[in-house]
């Protein structure tokens, strides 16, 4: 064998490993996800949000999944999700900790209104029809929330608000969402 084919050789097992690597390390990789992972491996992020952990076990974007998305997510003492909507049903389960859901289930006027208040807490679960604006917020003081989440109908077009009175017009769209961003993919219309 000769050098310059002993380098090739080198060359193309390099590329072929690098190549199989990096795939696999993919955070957006939506082919070869394990049937069985350990969450506690799943990389976390607060995605600029102070308090916020946030955990996409299995999602459409990340992952492919077409249906629903679950996330793993914690909140520290103090801190909330904006007030918001969404054309997707979701459903928490309440993992540890307490606080307080606000719901303005009356969300089909021209703007969201007084919200209702309920109390969450460990082994408590809720659910959020589509299009009610919501609020969930870690109220205790000591503890984190730990909540899991599982949505309908994913990638989730997000509508914010600065109060529960803004209008539904003035409401800022956030498409992808901050967790979707580095993995969505947008074909380029063709025009």
């Amino acid at each position: 064998m000769t050098k310059s084919s002993l380098f090739s050789s080198l060359l193309l097992i390099f590329v072929l490993i690098s190549s199989s690597t990096s795939s696999k390390a993919s955070i957006c990789s939506k082919n070869g996800i394990p049937l069985v992972r350990n969450i506690s491996e799943l990389p976390p992020s607060d995605y600029g949000r102070g308090g916020l952990s946030h955990i996409t076990v299995a999602g459409s974007v990340l992952h492919g999944m077409k249906e629903v998305e679950i996330w793993l997510q914690t909140f520290s003492p103090g801190s909330r999700t904006p007030i918001h909507r969404h054309s997707c049903e979701e459903v928490f389960v309440v993992l540890k900790g307490s606080g307080t859901l606000l719901i303005a289930s009356n969300s089909h006027e021209k703007h969201p209104g007084k919200p209702q208040e309920f109390r969450i807490f460990s082994n408590s679960t809720f659910h959020i029809p589509m299009n009610d604006a919501h609020q969930v917020w870690n109220t205790n003081a000591n503890d984190d929330l730990q909540v899991l989440v599982v949505i309908s109908r994913p990638p989730v077009k997000v509508f914010m608000y600065e109060d529960w009175f803004m209008p539904h017009t003035a409401a800022k769209l956030k498409y992808p969402y901050y967790w979707d961003e580095d993995c969505f993919y947008s074909p380029k219309d063709e025009l």
